[in-house]
């Protein structure tokens, strides 16, 4: 059986570009990821038949991106008691405010964890669906760490640039 820890679900293909730094993300953390295109108004059965099957390979968190009403991240957790990750992407009147305030404001019982709009939000989003993998997968954890170590490296590395660079002018 196929197995998959994190869905990634968008409301259009043309989300596509702003969603795949997600992927990205995933895969260099040796995370299983798959991802698809299913619309909370346009597709409301096919949406229920992705969770399902995700769910039934093993799947442990989704996320979930759309723009405008971004109604598809509540509607997964409507259905999943798994935690849902949701992505606002900019478009529409409101650039993507409207997408954030439609994703972040769920009634509870039914939470949606919300990270920032575009490409931006969906690594982030990568990154915390990595973080609930690594609960029960070491290796993902041990990614993880690898990765921030690298990340203050390259700002140390920058500070020292700096640092430098004002020295020669003084």
């Amino acid at each position: 059986m196929n197995t998959c820890e994190v869905m990634i679900l968008m409301g259009s293909a043309s989300d596509w570009p702003l969603v795949r730094p997600a992927l990205g993300v995933l895969n260099d953390l040796g995370v299983r990821v798959e991802a698809h295109v299913a619309s909370a108004h346009r597709s409301p059965a096919w949406t229920l038949e992705v969770i399902e099957a995700a769910e039934m390979r093993g799947c442990k968190v989704f996320i979930c991106a759309a723009g405008m009403a971004a109604h598809l991240a509540g509607v997964v957790a409507s259905h999943t008691l798994r935690p849902v990750i949701g992505v606002p992407l900019p478009g529409g009147i409101l650039d993507g405010l409207d997408a954030l305030l439609a994703t972040v404001q769920m009634p509870p019982g039914v939470p949606v964890a919300t990270v920032t709009a575009g490409a931006a939000g969906a690594r982030n989003a990568a990154y915390l669906a990595a973080q609930i993998v690594a609960l029960t997968r070491p290796e993902v954890a041990a990614s993880l760490k690898r990765h921030r170590t690298e990340a203050e490296q390259k700002v140390r590395l920058s500070d020292a640039d700096l640092t430098n660079e004002l020295e020669g002018h003084s």
